[in-house]
């Protein structure tokens, strides 16, 4: 259905929104910028921010609910024969060998990453982040492999899975950090995928394989 007039107003002011608080978080600090003056330079109320953003860490996690579902959509969309394990490491070797700026390979990501290091409730919203992605995942697992509520598999599944994902993000973030160049980082971090897999038991490896259709 296409998107009707009053629904792209609102999802163009909740981008500005967000875009000029992130501009003002990298510049000043998370901690330092108040609401009131996000408000004041996107020209708009202070009520009208809360409404798009009921808390502040909302601002500058703008798109987190599309990377707490990332693993579980990679999970539902694999292909006959692959477990849900391979079908993220295939994933991410795509976004890592593409130098994708969705894992951090791009120029000025280092800011973003001190914006997060210097503000502590950035990275306590950061680690409830980690935990959703878990939780999220570990439901998708439970469902696509058809295991009861009872069963502890999904779960271990889902951290060993998620601890791919975050080891693969803290290493790029780490070396951006450090003022590296996103090519090399990304040949380095597709070495690090390889040792990764081979650490991973093969329950791991085969759990939740797709059948044939």
């Amino acid at each position: 259905m296409a998107e009707g007039l009053r629904e792209r107003k609102k999802r163009e002011t909740r981008q500005r929104i967000s875009d000029i608080a992130t501009g003002l978080f990298l510049e000043h600090g998370f901690v330092a910028v108040t609401i009131a003056e996000v408000a004041e330079a996107a020209d708009v109320s202070v009520n009208t921010v809360y409404n798009y953003f009921p808390a502040k860490e909302d601002l500058f996690f703008d798109r987190s609910s599309g990377v707490v579902e990332q693993l579980s959509r990679w999970v539902r969309a694999r292909s006959a024969g692959e477990s849900a394990a391979r079908a993220v490491l295939r994933e991410l070797r795509a976004e890592v060998e593409a130098v994708s700026p969705r894992v951090g390979l791009m120029a000025g990501y280092d800011r973003f990453m001190r914006c997060i290091q210097e503000a502590p409730p950035l990275r306590s919203r950061l680690w409830s982040l980690q935990q959703e992605i878990h939780d999220h995942l570990e439901a998708t697992l439970r469902e696509e492999a058809g295991a009861d509520a009872a069963d502890p598999l999904p779960g271990l599944i889902a951290g060993q899975i998620c601890w791919v994902h975050s080891e693969v993000f803290f290493h790029i973030g780490r070396e951006m950090v450090a003022g590296r160049n996103p090519d090399e980082v990304s040949r380095e971090v597709l070495v690090l995928l390889d040792d990764i897999e081979e650490l991973l038991s093969e329950n791991v490896l085969n759990y939740a394989v797709r059948g044939a259709e």
